[in-house]
């Protein structure tokens, strides 16, 4: 089993809107590149930052970064100059971080029997 997680494309993007809509694929695909195509033109044309907001899924931001001007080249140890630029940034909306922030099932952790329990013990003893 691979370690990758699985991969979904535009494609499947429009798959899952046609079924949504109740429509053939062939309709939704030009609809979902329009609104991709659109958010990224926004966000290329931010003069310097902007912020998109679209209720019920989450806020893309265009930020300034600062200008690092002691930055140094870890190969030769000399000091360069970093440019400020621009980044993006997502933060999701509060149904899908509330999803996303629930346990997993296979990494809930379970403290072994008598490991941690017993060092509580010995200190609760010594005081």
């Amino acid at each position: 089993m691979s370690d990758r997680p699985e991969t979904l494309t535009k494609r499947d993007v429009a798959r899952r809107v046609a079924q949504e809509m109740d429509e053939p694929i062939y309709k939704a695909k030009p609809w979902v590149s329009a609104v991709i195509q659109v958010l990224g033109d926004l966000m290329i044309e931010a003069d310097p930052e902007c912020r998109i907001e679209l209720r019920d899924f989450g806020v893309f931001e265009v930020k300034k970064t600062k200008a690092k001007p002691k930055a140094r080249n870890p190969q030769t140890n000399e000091p360069v100059f970093i440019h400020s630029r621009r980044k993006t940034h997502f933060r999701a909306g509060k149904r899908i971080r509330e999803v996303l922030q629930t346990p997993l099932h296979e990494l809930d952790y379970t403290i072994p029997e008598g490991s941690a329990d017993k060092h509580l013990d010995d200190e609760a003893g010594d005081a």
